[in-house]
């Protein structure tokens, strides 16, 4: 167990296991956040981040504006980031 070669091995394997357990999964949520938020246009249908569906109907650079159900006095602005999920108008 005094052989440097030994711990320079479980170093290595400690730092691969972390790797790809937690380092590269979120990389990879990160990159499909990045590219659900470049997708998304005006008319869109979407979930935000508190449960509610509604259609997006103005965009700014982070801000969007959300009307709710089909009462159109139910618009609610909101980041951007609150999306967590898109459906595009003719899906």
């Amino acid at each position: 167990m005094n052989n440097p070669v030994f711990w320079v091995v479980y170093v290595v394997m400690i730092c691969a296991f972390m790797y790809f357990i937690a380092i590269k999964p979120q990389k990879k949520e990160k990159k499909r956040m990045e590219e659900l938020m470049a997708s998304i246009a005006v008319g869109d249908y979407v979930l935000t981040s508190s449960g509610f569906y509604g259609v997006i109907i103005d965009m700014t650079d982070d801000t969007v504006i959300v009307e709710f159900g089909s009462n159109k006095n139910c618009r609610i602005p909101m980041q951007k980031q609150a999306i967590v999920q898109v459906e595009k108008q003719g899906a």
